[in-house]
């Protein structure tokens, strides 16, 4: 990892989001997106302060969703902070993109449906730019063509998993000698009337209207569903010769990923977490590490029933005794859920949190909130962050489908 850049709930930039997170501070408010008066939920996890003026003149506006304006921006801090922008002998045919989300423009066919629906009676009349503004693989096509990258190149969609999925073909490109450098993330925007409304005739959403800041609360026994958040995190993956050619600086370490399916329910996890288990004992094993190697565990965690517990379960299953050592934590309680975006700004909490040797906390936890199906013995890093050496954090993320993508990151040592 050479280069990290982040649009979210918590800052416009990388360290604005960590330092906020590092002091246990909640994203979430009422919604000001659309008038969500008479939804169940009326609040989220919103970017604040993001003017698209600020990034994009008139005309290449009307050619982006939301999801990819954040994504282009998230991106072009990461390749600014990793210095390839002002590489020279840089060969753009071996640097790739591939830009993660899940559900891609939902604001655009939101827009474009209901205009068909108003003007059905003079025939269809679609903006040109509705199919490309709102497909999910779009935002790596923008980034390419900025900067002029002609390698690997595509999006990939696994609901909730999407962006580690991304993560994870990145990395295993580069191992395969495919490419040199490649921009890996996530990006999602779907804090509009379809994607809350959706959401909440699922009964997914917290309906804590009356204290979103509290409303997202990981293994928390009144915990009543996930805060949709928003927002894009982009990092730069480079083979390790090629970075130390150029003189990067160097986060951390990919060290292996791991996939899986539930192969269950549509949108539940296992109940005794069998796919998260697989995902992690396959990310150990890819990575060549042992499950003591692990310090920090950067959850799914999203405030759901059964999602928490399930979790749980996995972990202690893959860890044994050594869960009780680990730093477990869920970013989701300050961030929310940015669904298919949520990988690729958890692996980069991930990734500070080697850095640092620091773990950011799972808020909005009160000690009397206490469900009896989750073990407390394990420390999940309640209220406030924690120093600790971390040699290596695995971070989750697992999506509607059954699907299950697991990262590890370590600190690099030459």
């Amino acid at each position: 990892m050479t280069g990290l850049g982040a649009i979210s709930p918590l800052g416009n930039d990388v360290e604005t989001t960590w330092n906020n997170a590092l002091q246990g501070k909640s994203g979430a408010g009422p919604i000001t997106h659309f008038d969500a008066s008479k939804f169940k939920t009326q609040f989220a996890c919103e970017v604040k302060d993001f003017d698209p003026n600020a990034h994009f003149d008139r005309k290449k506006l009307r050619q982006l969703d939301l999801y990819a304006q954040y994504a282009i921006v998230a991106a072009r801090q990461a390749v600014a902070d990793s210095g390839l922008d002002s590489d020279e002998s840089l060969n753009k045919n071996r640097v790739g993109v591939i830009v993660a989300a899940g559900i891609g423009g939902l604001h655009t066919f939101e827009e474009e449906a209901g205009y068909y629906a108003l003007n059905e009676a003079n025939g269809p009349k679609y903006n040109p730019f509705f199919i490309p503004k709102m497909i999910a693989d779009i935002a790596s096509g923008h980034i390419s063509m900025e900067y002029g990258y002609h390698g690997p190149n595509f999006g990939t969609v696994s609901a909730c998993a999407s962006s580690n999925n991304a993560i994870i073909d990145a990395f295993n490109l580069i191992r395969l000698g495919k490419a040199d450098v490649i921009l890996s993330g996530g990006a999602e925007a779907a804090i509009f009337p379809a994607g809350v409304g959706g959401f909440n005739s699922m009964h997914a959403l917290s309906t804590r209207n009356d204290s979103p800041e509290t409303a997202s609360r990981p293994f928390s026994a009144s915990r009543d569903g996930f805060v949709m958040g928003e927002g894009a995190a982009v990092l730069v993956l480079e083979e390790l010769e090629h970075a130390l050619a150029r003189g990067a600086k160097i986060y951390a370490e990919v060290a292996g990923g791991g996939l899986s399916a539930d192969a269950y329910h549509l949108t539940a996890t296992h109940p005794e977490g069998l796919g998260a288990i697989l995902a992690m004992t396959n990310a150990l094993e890819d990575a060549g590490m042992k499950p003591d190697d692990i310090d920090y565990i950067n959850v799914h965690g999203t405030s759901t029933p059964v999602g928490d517990i399930s979790e749980v379960k996995a972990i202690k299953e893959v860890f044994g005794e050594h869960a009780y050592k680990l730093n477990i934590s869920s970013t989701k309680s300050m961030t929310g859920h940015l669904l298919g975006a949520t990988g690729a700004l958890e692996a980069m909490f991930s990734v500070k949190s080697v850095q640092n040797d620091v773990v950011p906390p799972t808020i909005n936890h009160a000690p009397d909130d206490l469900d009896e199906n989750i073990d407390y013995n394990l420390n999940f890093t309640f209220d406030r962050a924690q120093n600790r050496p971390v040699r290596a954090a695995l971070s989750n993320s697992f999506g509607f489908g059954g699907h299950n993508a697991t990262v590890i990151v370590k600190k690099f040592e030459k």
